[in-house]
């Protein structure tokens, strides 16, 4: 089969390859899934530089989520037959033709989704979900302000707030995409950050601010965040795709009496691991209800083009890559 393989940690994906490898065989409680489709996340390209907090041994073949149909089934595998349409995810793996996954990792493919929304589901809605849910337990009515709102995690986030009654203000530094998220996604207000946003916030919730901001961002947002962020608010922090870790100053919480919660929605599960099966089984049953985007689908000999379109932010929604095309 061919896969995308990591064969050194090198910037700029420079250690990656697709080469022809050996077809993987299922081991008892495993399934082989033909891959039809598979989401990029940054930390796809993180791990291919030895950034990520999850380092596998090179070589390895990237890509942690994956839509297919099941090739081939394990000892004591129940539940499943060939052909099965499904979703997943793994830490490695997803970008390849063929994919080896244990079964219970798996679920029925949504019909209401296509392989390429399925693939690039799990990880932003499960993200929001946590972050909404669990750590800041948003009310309707509450105003949401989503940084990077493009991004796939920030605009599941923009879905999901919207799904539960927030006021959502949709973040980012381009118009054309801000554009976009108001046609497909009508928030309640968009807010281009580009030379400052703090004023903007204040003028849209009656000078309150916001109830809750949502943060992949980090750097410069994140401190300004803090600026017009509405007293006994929650800041989310999701990431630093700035690729600066800011810091808090703590008179700024007592005064607002603000929170800062982190949120790692794999490791709340592994954590707390009835939770954890509750949060997934709850936004796949809401997935007839939100508009997963998929930005563009890239052959698998296009994977560069397609991790550029995160690395160079273009991204409006979740890139996929279908080793079938």
């Amino acid at each position: 089969m061919r896969a995308l393989v990591v064969e050194e940690l090198k910037p700029d994906y420079a250690g990656c390859v697709v080469k022809e490898i050996p077809t993987p065989e299922p081991g008892p409680g495993e399934v082989r899934v033909k891959v039809r489709a598979a989401a990029v996340n940054f930390p796809d390209l993180m791990q291919t530089r030895g950034e990520h907090q999850h380092k596998p041994q090179v070589p390895f073949i990237p890509g942690m989520e994956l839509a297919g149909e099941i090739d081939a089934l394990g000892q004591g595998v129940t539940g499943w037959k060939l052909g099965d349409a499904v979703v997943g995810g793994a830490r490695i793996g997803g970008f390849s033709e063929y994919a080896v996954t244990p079964a219970q990792a798996l679920r029925a493919k949504p019909p209401s989704l296509s392989f390429g929304q399925a693939a690039g589901y799990a990880v932003a809605y499960l993200t929001a979900y946590v972050a909404f849910v669990r750590r800041a337990q948003v009310e309707p009515g509450e105003w949401v302000l989503v940084h990077g709102a493009a991004g796939g995690v920030g605009l599941a986030a923009v879905d999901l707030a919207r799904h539960l009654g927030c006021k959502v203000i949709a973040a980012s530094a381009s118009d054309e995409k801000l554009a976009i998220i108001e046609r497909d996604y009508a928030p309640d207000a968009t807010v281009n950050v580009t030379g400052g946003f703090r004023e903007r916030v204040k003028e849209i919730t009656g000078g309150r601010g916001a109830d809750v901001i949502y943060d992949p961002v980090g750097g410069d947002v994140f401190d300004e965040s803090l600026r017009c962020i509405a007293f006994n608010g929650r800041i989310l922090s999701i990431g630093f795709t700035s690729g600066r870790l800011p810091v808090m100053p703590v008179n700024i919480a007592l005064i607002k009496a603000i929170s800062l919660m982190g949120v790692r929605a794999g490791e709340y599960g592994r954590q707390l691991p009835q939770k954890g099966a509750e949060n997934n089984a709850a936004i796949w049953d809401l997935a007839p209800h939100m508009k997963p985007r998929v930005h563009a689908e890239y052959a698998l000999d296009d994977w560069r083009a397609a991790f550029d379109t995160l690395a160079e932010r273009t991204v409006v929604g979740k890139t996929i890559i279908r080793p079938d095309l």
